[in-house]
Order: C-alpha cells, then sequence, then structure tokens
C-alpha cells in the first residue's frame, strides 16, 4: 500500500484533461462583490459542485487561537453572507467574545476561491426561526437535538435524543429553538481567486470604503 507522500505527489490539481478552467478579466468585473459573488454561486452550481454552498467558518478562541470548521451558507444580501449555528455552540461562544470571522468558499471545478473577513453582527430572532423553519425537517430535528459541542457520553446518548428530536420536528414542525442563531458577515475585504492552468492565477481583491464603496485591486498569486 501506498504511504501518504506517495498519495499526496500522485494527486494533480485542475488536470486540464477534466478540469476546464473559465478566465477572469478584471477589467470586466463588477465594482460590488455581491455580484460577482452570486454570479461565481450560480456557475459552481451548474458546473456540478455538489455542494457550492459549503463554506469553511473561521473564527478565533479566548487564547486568540484559531478555530475553522465547514458551515452552510444561508444567504448573501448588502446585510451580509450568512450561515447559522446554536448561540452556546463553541463557535457561538467564540463569536460573542469575539464578533469578527473570515469564510472561505472553494469550488475546484471551476479551480476557484472566495475569501472574506469582517464582522459578524447576530440577526433578529425573527429572522433566525423563519429561517430555520425554512429548512428541512432533519435541519429542525438536529437543532432540537442541540447541545453542539458539549461533550458526549455515548453515541446510544446521541441516538435517544436525536430520536426524540426526529419525532417531535414532525410532530411540531413550527416548534421553537432559542438557541438557534442566525449570523451576517459584513466583509470588509472579498477576495476573488481564479486557478490558471499555467499557474498565472488572478487575485481579485476588493476592499471596503468610505461610505460603502470598494476599492480593487490585484495581487501576486
Amino acid at each position: 500500500m501506498s504511504g501518504l507522500p506517495e498519495l499526496l505527489r500522485s494527486l494533480r490539481v485542475w488536470d486540464p484533461a477534466v478540469t476546464e478552467l473559465p478566465p477572469l478579466d478584471p477589467a470586466g468585473a463588477p465594482g460590488d462583490p455581491l455580484e460577482l459573488f452570486t454570479r461565481w454561486f450560480a456557475e459552481a452550481a451548474r458546473a456540478g459542485e455538489r455542494e457550492p454552498h459549503t463554506v469553511s467558518l473561521a473564527t478565533v478562541d479566548a487564547e486568540g487561537l484559531p478555530d475553522v470548521r465547514v458551515v452552510m451558507l444561508h444567504g448573501a444580501d448588502p446585510d451580509g453572507w450568512a450561515f447559522a449555528t446554536h448561540a452556546d455552540s463553541r463557535k457561538g461562544r467564540q463569536l460573542a467574545a469575539r464578533p469578527y470571522a473570515a469564510l472561505v468558499f472553494y469550488w475546484p471545478s471551476l479551480g476557484r476561491q472566495v475569501r472574506l473577513r469582517g464582522p459578524v453582527a447576530v440577526a433578529p430572532a425573527e429572522e433566525a426561526r423563519a429561517d430555520l423553519h425554512a429548512r428541512s425537517t432533519g435541519a429542525l430535528a438536529a437543532a432540537l437535538t442541540g447541545r453542539q459541542s458539549a461533550e458526549l457520553g455515548s453515541t446510544d446518548e446521541l441516538a435517544r435524543a436525536s430520536e426524540a428530536a426526529w419525532e417531535r420536528a414532525g410532530r411540531e414542525p413550527d416548534t421553537p429553538v432559542p438557541s438557534w442563531t442566525l449570523y451576517r458577515l459584513r466583509p470588509d475585504e472579498v477576495e476573488f481567486f481564479q486557478g490558471d492552468a499555467r499557474r498565472r492565477h488572478v487575485r481579485l481583491s476588493y476592499r471596503r470604503t468610505e461610505g460603502d464603496g470598494w476599492e480593487r485591486r490585484l495581487l501576486w498569486p
């Protein structure tokens, strides 16, 4: 069996035989990063990305140490990029103490990344409730199971709690989950990365200016 080094060396990124990398013309990019993000998101979905809405969320703990996990995008508009979790989860506690975060989307079929960072605000409770109840029964059951990031005694304990949550979610689809919180990251910076087969990657950065405008610049890859 091959070891990890051999396996890693055998892998290829953006193999031209299976991946067609589209161009990014900075001169033709829109002035607002939300417009370009919306376009890229739709193109990722059309390219066959199974979960284009999954995104890595980075926060820091009380000691300033980084933490990262994958969450789902719940929306993006002029108010920010939205995601949700329990307020008493690890990331919820970290955001309460230091309400600043970073997001990164990666769509390998197109060789694209989008990176954002900025302050995070809590959406009104009624928006969080509407967001949760617009999702699937499974999402509600997971939210009702709760205790995210707390120590678990056994998988049997989880199974019992999950079964009870699924039963309640089916019986009471409008049941509230007070800890479920919708967050919005309002970026100060947004970077669009377009991979290139000859490694001449294009990095287009948007930086927010006073008056909610955007300054664009290119970065070396």
